[in-house]
């Protein structure tokens, strides 16, 4: 409903009238905003700011004695090039640009993923293996809800790996509409549940973008409104998850929004030692060679590897913590933490 725009107009047009000509503009000025309403009428009937300009300017048209046909006001004159001055001149929708604006300096950036078995790395730098069989949330803020379902790796087994993907992008303003993304293996689209590509119809549609790295393996989702990037990957049988938050964003939740794997780690009756897969095991030493030649530090991401490879037999798994030591290499803020030891 864009009756604030129409009623914004109108007050522009009558703000400065003066004189002998008053009478007349005024009228003009009434007929415009009668015809702005108009247009928003199948969009807004449910508003009662529509319904309060409507009834105001019929009785300010007979007051006026303004008739209902006849010239209108001219539209108003397009605002003045940008100048770089001030914050009405940047783009919103550029969360980068506004920051360093407001506060002087560039924002401060998070990361968080999910691969593997599933493997947590948080906002915060913990490290957990979980079992978290079914759904459960990622991230859970003001801007974005992120949902992950798991299945188990292989009949009977405790460890589960990431099957289904599930991110709302939610509705800001004038920047995008809701964008809905699902990724379940064998199925990762290049495009939003509805076949978009963006952010949609809104001025700042394009501050949200999607982009295939690699078809049917790796996409990546550009959100510049809210200052994130997303990395959603395929390797072996197991979906991946990557995401560098700016830190005002990855902290913009309430009390009741405190389920997030990628805030507080995976709950600790959920978590996995990956040690207890691996001592004195044949499999772990053929294992650790292949994880060796993807991943030459042990730091958690070959130990992850090691795990993985061992509890579900598929030396697809080195490409899987590969992948995320990749992501995690490009999203890090301070790459002195890109390494975990445990």
């Amino acid at each position: 409903c864009k009756i604030l725009r129409c009623n914004s107009e109108y007050v522009a047009a009558t703000l400065n009238l003066r004189g002998s000509g008053r009478s007349t503009a005024f009228c003009n000025a009434l007929r415009s905003y009668s015809h702005c309403t108009r247009k928003t009428a199948r969009t807004c009937r449910g508003d009662l700011a529509y319904h309060s300009a409507v009834h105001g300017i019929e009785d300010l048209m007979i007051q006026n004695n303004c008739s209902k046909e006849g010239p209108t006001s001219p539209p108003r004159p397009r605002p003045p090039a940008p100048n770089h001055q001030g914050l009405e001149t940047l783009d919103i929708c550029n969360y980068e640009k506004s920051f360093l604006y407001k506060h002087g300096q560039p924002p401060s950036y998070q990361h968080c993923a999910a691969f593997g078995d599933p493997h947590i790395r948080t906002f915060h730098d913990d490290f957990h293996t979980c079992r978290v069989e079914g759904s459960w949330p990622l991230l859970d803020n003001d801007y974005l809800f992120v949902q992950a379902t798991s299945s188990p790796v292989a009949k009977g087994s405790n460890a589960t790996v990431t099957s289904k993907l599930t991110i709302i992008f939610k509705n800001m303003k004038e920047c995008i509409d809701q964008k809905v993304y699902q990724a379940e293996i064998d199925n990762l689209p290049a495009a939003f549940e509805d076949g978009s590509v963006n952010g949609g119809e809104r001025p700042g549609g394009s501050s949200l973008a999607i982009q295939e790295r690699s078809p049917g393996r790796h996409v990546e989702i550009r959100a510049d409104y809210i200052g994130t990037t997303i990395a959603i990957r395929q390797a072996g049988r197991q979906l991946s998850f990557s995401i560098r938050a700016a830190e005002e964003v990855a902290h913009a939740f309430t009390e009741e929004q405190d389920l997030q794997l990628c805030v507080g780690g995976c709950p600790r009756s959920q978590r996995i030692s990956r040690r207890d897969c691996c001592r004195g095991h044949r499999a772990a030493e053929v294992a650790r060679a292949l994880c060796k030649e993807m991943l030459p530090v042990e730091d958690v991401y070959f130990q992850s590897c090691v795990f993985d490879v061992v509890t579900s037999g598929d030396v697809n798994f080195t490409m899987a913590a590969h992948g995320a030591l990749e992501d995690a290499r490009v999203f890090l803020p301070n790459v002195e933490k890109l390494h975990i030891f445990q």
